[in-house]
Protein backbone atom coordinates (compact mmCIF):
# COMPACT_ATOMS: atom_id res chain seq x y z
CA UNK A 1 0.00 0.00 0.00
CA UNK A 2 2.95 2.44 0.73
CA UNK A 3 4.46 1.05 -2.77
CA UNK A 4 1.38 2.57 -4.39
CA UNK A 5 0.85 5.55 -2.71
CA UNK A 6 4.38 6.30 -3.29
CA UNK A 7 4.12 5.46 -6.81
CA UNK A 8 0.70 7.88 -6.85
CA UNK A 9 2.77 10.82 -5.04
CA UNK A 10 5.24 10.58 -7.54
CA UNK A 11 3.06 10.99 -10.48
CA UNK A 12 1.47 14.03 -8.89
CA UNK A 13 4.34 15.41 -8.04
CA UNK A 14 6.16 15.14 -11.55
CA UNK A 15 2.48 16.48 -13.62
CA UNK A 16 2.30 19.28 -10.98
CA UNK A 17 5.84 19.50 -11.70
CA UNK A 18 5.29 20.05 -15.47
CA UNK A 19 2.02 22.06 -14.98
CA UNK A 20 4.41 24.67 -13.15
CA UNK A 21 6.54 24.51 -16.15
CA UNK A 22 4.27 24.89 -18.56
CA UNK A 23 2.79 28.17 -16.91
CA UNK A 24 5.77 29.75 -16.11
CA UNK A 25 6.30 29.32 -19.89
CA UNK A 26 3.21 30.56 -21.46
CA UNK A 27 3.74 34.42 -19.97
CA UNK A 28 6.93 34.69 -21.54
CA UNK A 29 5.65 33.30 -24.93
CA UNK A 30 3.13 35.42 -25.14
CA UNK A 31 5.47 39.02 -24.21
CA UNK A 32 7.62 37.90 -26.95
CA UNK A 33 4.72 37.48 -29.02
CA UNK A 34 3.79 41.24 -27.83
CA UNK A 35 6.93 42.51 -27.89
CA UNK A 36 7.54 41.31 -31.59
CA UNK A 37 4.09 42.78 -32.69
CA UNK A 38 4.95 45.56 -31.12
CA UNK A 39 8.18 45.87 -32.86
CA UNK A 40 6.44 45.39 -36.22
CA UNK A 41 3.74 47.63 -35.91
CA UNK A 42 6.16 50.58 -35.09
CA UNK A 43 8.52 49.81 -38.39
CA UNK A 44 4.90 49.94 -39.84
CA UNK A 45 4.23 53.10 -38.25
CA UNK A 46 7.47 54.13 -39.26
CA UNK A 47 6.88 53.16 -43.13
CA UNK A 48 3.50 54.89 -42.89
CA UNK A 49 5.15 58.06 -41.41
CA UNK A 50 8.26 58.50 -44.14
CA UNK A 51 5.57 57.77 -46.69
CA UNK A 52 3.83 60.27 -45.25
CA UNK A 53 6.64 62.59 -44.86
CA UNK A 54 8.12 62.00 -48.39
CA UNK A 55 4.67 62.75 -49.99
CA UNK A 56 3.86 66.05 -48.25
CA UNK A 57 7.48 66.86 -49.35
CA UNK A 58 6.77 66.23 -52.99
CA UNK A 59 3.79 68.13 -52.70
CA UNK A 60 6.00 71.00 -51.79
CA UNK A 61 7.60 71.70 -55.13
CA UNK A 62 6.73 72.21 -58.03
CA UNK A 63 8.02 70.10 -61.16
CA UNK A 64 6.73 69.65 -64.89
CA UNK A 65 5.04 66.60 -63.89
CA UNK A 66 3.40 65.67 -60.53
CA UNK A 67 5.28 62.86 -58.79
CA UNK A 68 8.43 62.99 -60.85
CA UNK A 69 11.76 64.61 -60.40
CA UNK A 70 12.57 65.31 -64.36
CA UNK A 71 16.53 66.10 -65.24
CA UNK A 72 18.50 66.59 -68.68
CA UNK A 73 21.95 64.84 -68.68
CA UNK A 74 24.38 64.32 -71.35
CA UNK A 75 25.30 61.27 -71.06
CA UNK A 76 28.75 61.41 -72.64
CA UNK A 77 30.61 62.80 -70.05
CA UNK A 78 32.26 59.54 -67.81
CA UNK A 79 32.71 59.76 -64.68
CA UNK A 80 30.01 62.30 -64.78
CA UNK A 81 27.24 60.76 -66.58
CA UNK A 82 28.08 57.62 -68.85
CA UNK A 83 26.53 54.04 -69.68
CA UNK A 84 27.87 51.19 -68.26
CA UNK A 85 27.26 47.87 -69.87
CA UNK A 86 25.78 44.97 -67.17
CA UNK A 87 24.90 41.49 -68.49
CA UNK A 88 24.59 43.02 -72.15
CA UNK A 89 22.23 46.13 -70.89
CA UNK A 90 23.53 49.75 -70.75
CA UNK A 91 22.79 51.35 -67.32
CA UNK A 92 22.96 54.93 -67.36
CA UNK A 93 25.64 55.72 -63.64
CA UNK A 94 27.99 58.30 -62.83
CA UNK A 95 28.04 60.65 -60.14
CA UNK A 96 25.87 63.13 -61.10
CA UNK A 97 23.35 60.01 -61.53
CA UNK A 98 24.05 59.28 -57.87
CA UNK A 99 23.49 62.77 -56.72
CA UNK A 100 20.03 63.05 -58.86
CA UNK A 101 18.33 59.63 -57.51
CA UNK A 102 19.59 61.35 -54.07
CA UNK A 103 17.64 64.48 -54.59
CA UNK A 104 14.63 62.51 -55.93
CA UNK A 105 14.49 60.11 -52.89
CA UNK A 106 15.05 62.89 -50.40
CA UNK A 107 12.25 64.76 -52.02
CA UNK A 108 9.64 61.88 -52.63
CA UNK A 109 10.04 62.23 -56.32
CA UNK A 110 10.12 59.24 -58.63
CA UNK A 111 13.47 60.54 -60.72
CA UNK A 112 12.73 61.05 -64.38
CA UNK A 113 15.98 61.16 -66.72
CA UNK A 114 15.81 62.01 -69.99
CA UNK A 115 19.04 61.72 -72.14
CA UNK A 116 20.41 65.14 -74.33
CA UNK A 117 23.13 66.23 -76.17
CA UNK A 118 24.75 68.97 -73.82
CA UNK A 119 24.23 71.57 -76.38
CA UNK A 120 20.60 71.34 -75.63
CA UNK A 121 19.80 70.76 -72.08
CA UNK A 122 19.83 74.67 -70.98
CA UNK A 123 17.59 75.05 -73.76
CA UNK A 124 15.56 72.30 -72.40
CA UNK A 125 15.58 73.53 -69.12
CA UNK A 126 14.43 77.21 -70.42
CA UNK A 127 11.56 75.84 -72.28
CA UNK A 128 10.04 73.80 -69.05
CA UNK A 129 10.72 70.53 -70.59
CA UNK A 130 12.70 69.32 -67.57
CA UNK A 131 13.16 70.24 -63.83
CA UNK A 132 16.72 70.32 -63.42
CA UNK A 133 20.07 69.98 -65.70
CA UNK A 134 23.01 67.84 -63.97
CA UNK A 135 26.06 67.38 -66.69
CA UNK A 136 28.85 69.09 -64.84
CA UNK A 137 27.50 72.18 -65.30
CA UNK A 138 29.84 75.27 -64.50
CA UNK A 139 27.65 77.94 -62.92
CA UNK A 140 29.46 80.89 -65.35
CA UNK A 141 28.07 84.68 -65.04
CA UNK A 142 26.76 84.55 -68.84
CA UNK A 143 24.78 81.39 -67.49
CA UNK A 144 23.71 82.81 -64.41
CA UNK A 145 21.83 85.56 -65.98
CA UNK A 146 19.14 83.37 -67.24
CA UNK A 147 19.41 80.20 -65.09
CA UNK A 148 19.42 79.57 -61.26
CA UNK A 149 22.21 77.49 -60.10
CA UNK A 150 22.85 75.17 -56.80
CA UNK A 151 25.58 75.36 -54.72
CA UNK A 152 28.94 73.65 -56.29
CA UNK A 153 28.98 69.98 -55.68
CA UNK A 154 32.30 68.79 -56.94
CA UNK A 155 35.41 71.05 -57.35
CA UNK A 156 37.34 70.01 -60.64
CA UNK A 157 39.25 72.09 -63.18
CA UNK A 158 39.44 72.53 -66.85
CA UNK A 159 42.75 70.93 -69.33
CA UNK A 160 43.91 71.48 -72.38
CA UNK A 161 44.49 68.00 -74.27
CA UNK A 162 47.08 66.57 -76.80
CA UNK A 163 48.71 63.55 -77.93
CA UNK A 164 51.65 62.39 -76.02
CA UNK A 165 53.79 61.98 -79.17
CA UNK A 166 53.31 65.94 -79.51
CA UNK A 167 54.88 66.58 -75.74
CA UNK A 168 58.19 68.26 -76.90
CA UNK A 169 56.12 69.77 -80.16
CA UNK A 170 53.19 71.87 -78.42
CA UNK A 171 54.70 74.19 -75.42
CA UNK A 172 51.78 76.92 -75.17
CA UNK A 173 48.62 78.16 -76.87
CA UNK A 174 50.82 80.04 -79.69
CA UNK A 175 51.82 77.00 -81.06
CA UNK A 176 48.15 75.90 -82.18
CA UNK A 177 47.59 79.22 -84.14
CA UNK A 178 46.13 78.34 -87.81
CA UNK A 179 45.47 74.58 -86.55
CA UNK A 180 42.08 72.69 -85.37
CA UNK A 181 41.56 72.70 -81.98
CA UNK A 182 38.26 71.11 -80.24
CA UNK A 183 35.62 71.62 -77.73
CA UNK A 184 32.05 70.83 -77.08
CA UNK A 185 29.58 72.72 -78.14
CA UNK A 186 27.66 75.00 -76.11
CA UNK A 187 30.30 74.57 -73.22
CA UNK A 188 32.48 76.40 -71.51
CA UNK A 189 35.00 74.56 -72.74
CA UNK A 190 34.13 76.38 -76.01
CA UNK A 191 34.57 79.64 -74.41
CA UNK A 192 37.95 78.34 -73.18
CA UNK A 193 38.76 77.67 -76.84
CA UNK A 194 37.95 80.81 -78.01
CA UNK A 195 39.68 82.71 -75.44
CA UNK A 196 42.85 80.65 -75.50
CA UNK A 197 43.54 79.67 -79.15
CA UNK A 198 41.76 82.69 -80.81
CA UNK A 199 44.23 82.35 -83.94
CA UNK A 200 43.18 78.06 -83.71
CA UNK A 201 40.89 76.53 -86.27
CA UNK A 202 37.85 76.00 -83.25
CA UNK A 203 35.91 73.04 -84.28
CA UNK A 204 32.96 72.45 -81.99
CA UNK A 205 31.76 68.86 -81.63
CA UNK A 206 28.56 67.60 -80.02
CA UNK A 207 30.32 64.99 -77.68
CA UNK A 208 33.26 64.62 -75.80
CA UNK A 209 33.49 61.28 -77.20
CA UNK A 210 33.87 62.87 -80.76
CA UNK A 211 36.36 64.86 -79.36
CA UNK A 212 38.75 62.02 -78.15
CA UNK A 213 38.14 60.24 -81.38
CA UNK A 214 39.19 63.42 -83.49
CA UNK A 215 42.48 63.40 -81.02
CA UNK A 216 43.66 59.99 -80.95
CA UNK A 217 42.73 60.35 -85.20
CA UNK A 218 44.90 63.24 -85.61
CA UNK A 219 42.09 65.28 -86.62
CA UNK A 220 42.49 67.71 -83.91
CA UNK A 221 45.77 68.79 -82.36
CA UNK A 222 44.24 69.83 -79.25
CA UNK A 223 41.12 70.20 -77.22
CA UNK A 224 39.84 71.60 -74.15
CA UNK A 225 38.28 69.53 -71.71
CA UNK A 226 37.03 69.37 -68.55
CA UNK A 227 39.73 68.12 -66.13
CA UNK A 228 37.98 64.89 -64.31
CA UNK A 229 36.92 64.12 -67.62
CA UNK A 230 40.20 64.39 -69.26
CA UNK A 231 41.31 62.26 -66.84
CA UNK A 232 39.33 59.37 -67.53
CA UNK A 233 39.25 59.68 -71.04
CA UNK A 234 43.27 59.43 -70.88
CA UNK A 235 43.23 56.09 -68.63
CA UNK A 236 41.54 54.39 -71.55
CA UNK A 237 43.29 56.12 -74.43
CA UNK A 238 46.75 56.36 -73.21
CA UNK A 239 48.22 57.85 -76.07
CA UNK A 240 46.87 61.56 -75.11
CA UNK A 241 47.86 63.50 -72.09
CA UNK A 242 46.79 66.70 -70.38
CA UNK A 243 49.38 69.09 -71.55
CA UNK A 244 48.53 71.73 -68.62
CA UNK A 245 45.85 72.99 -67.12
CA UNK A 246 43.82 75.67 -68.22
CA UNK A 247 42.90 78.73 -65.65
CA UNK A 248 39.03 79.33 -65.15
CA UNK A 249 37.46 81.68 -62.84
CA UNK A 250 34.30 79.56 -62.02
CA UNK A 251 35.94 76.03 -60.81
CA UNK A 252 33.25 73.39 -59.85
CA UNK A 253 30.05 71.87 -61.41
CA UNK A 254 26.70 73.00 -59.95
CA UNK A 255 23.17 71.86 -61.04
CA UNK A 256 21.19 74.04 -63.21
CA UNK A 257 17.57 75.12 -62.87
CA UNK A 258 15.33 77.41 -63.92
CA UNK A 259 14.73 81.13 -62.44
CA UNK A 260 12.94 81.02 -59.47
CA UNK A 261 12.75 77.61 -59.27
CA UNK A 262 11.59 76.72 -55.67
CA UNK A 263 13.57 73.21 -55.97
CA UNK A 264 16.77 75.43 -55.10
CA UNK A 265 16.71 75.20 -51.26
CA UNK A 266 16.04 71.69 -51.04
CA UNK A 267 18.27 70.66 -53.94
CA UNK A 268 20.87 72.55 -51.89
CA UNK A 269 19.96 71.10 -48.65
CA UNK A 270 21.10 67.55 -50.18
CA UNK A 271 23.97 69.00 -51.51
CA UNK A 272 25.34 70.10 -48.26
CA UNK A 273 24.21 66.72 -46.75
CA UNK A 274 25.91 64.33 -49.11
CA UNK A 275 29.02 66.91 -49.28
CA UNK A 276 29.51 66.64 -45.10
CA UNK A 277 29.00 63.32 -44.69
CA UNK A 278 31.40 61.80 -47.42
CA UNK A 279 28.42 60.59 -49.32
CA UNK A 280 29.52 62.71 -52.49
CA UNK A 281 32.98 61.18 -52.40
CA UNK A 282 31.35 57.61 -52.54
CA UNK A 283 29.65 58.44 -55.80
CA UNK A 284 32.57 60.11 -57.21
CA UNK A 285 34.98 56.91 -56.48
CA UNK A 286 31.98 54.50 -58.07
CA UNK A 287 31.60 56.05 -60.91
CA UNK A 288 35.58 56.13 -62.11
CA UNK A 289 35.61 52.53 -60.68
CA UNK A 290 33.00 51.91 -63.21
CA UNK A 291 34.21 54.37 -65.83
CA UNK A 292 37.91 52.56 -65.71
CA UNK A 293 35.79 49.00 -66.94
CA UNK A 294 36.79 50.50 -70.84
CA UNK A 295 35.03 47.57 -71.88
CA UNK A 296 32.18 48.13 -70.84
CA UNK A 297 31.63 51.57 -71.41
CA UNK A 298 29.24 53.52 -73.81
CA UNK A 299 29.25 57.59 -74.39
CA UNK A 300 26.73 58.45 -75.89
CA UNK A 301 22.91 58.33 -77.11
CA UNK A 302 21.34 55.30 -77.25
CA UNK A 303 19.27 53.71 -80.10
CA UNK A 304 15.10 53.76 -80.46
CA UNK A 305 15.35 50.35 -78.44
CA UNK A 306 17.58 51.73 -76.04
CA UNK A 307 20.43 49.89 -76.72
CA UNK A 308 23.60 50.41 -78.04
CA UNK A 309 23.63 51.35 -81.98
CA UNK A 310 25.27 48.88 -83.94
CA UNK A 311 28.13 50.41 -85.85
Amino acid sequence: MKKTFSVLMATVLAAATLAACGSSKAPETAAATTAAAATEAGDAAKDTTAAAENKEAAAEFTTITPGKLTIGTSPDFAPYEFYHINNGNPELVGFDISLAQKIADELGLELQVVPIDFDGILMELQNGNIDLGISGFSPSPERAQTFDFSDIYYTGGQAFVIRKADADKYKDYAAFDKLPVGAQTGSIQMGLAEKNTPNANIIGLAKVTDIVSEMVSGKLEGAFIEKAVAEQYIKNYPELQIAWDVEYDTEGSAIALKKGSDLAPAVNKVISEVLADGTMDEYIATAQELASDSENVFEGQLDANGQVAAN
